[in-house]
């Protein structure tokens, strides 16, 4: 005779899966979510305030680009950039 089919001995155990630890990681993914539109919001008012103090906001996103490389790959960068230009005729 063929044995049935076991049940989760609990509500918080489906198909193996523990329901609480992914109910646990779904909430901190989604709170994480809120605070990056949140913060996304702020990094958006300051650049508004940069760009209403006078400031031009595609370079200063550029300088928040380079800053965030090394300063070897930044020369680099800053080298060919060079060379294509006075390749140009543009230097």
């Amino acid at each position: 005779m063929a044995k049935a089919a076991e049940r989760p001995k609990s509500d918080d155990q489906t198909y193996g899966i523990a329901a609480d630890r992914l109910r646990s990681l779904v909430e901190r993914i989604e709170r994480l979510e809120e605070e990056r539109r949140a913060l996304a919001g702020d990094i958006k008012d300051i650049y508004a305030e940069a760009k209403s103090a006078g400031f031009d906001v595609k370079v200063l996103r550029q300088i928040i680009r380079l800053r965030k490389q090394d300063q070897a790959e930044v020369e680099e960068q800053e080298s060919l950039l060079d060379l294509y230009k006075r390749a140009l005729g543009m230097a």
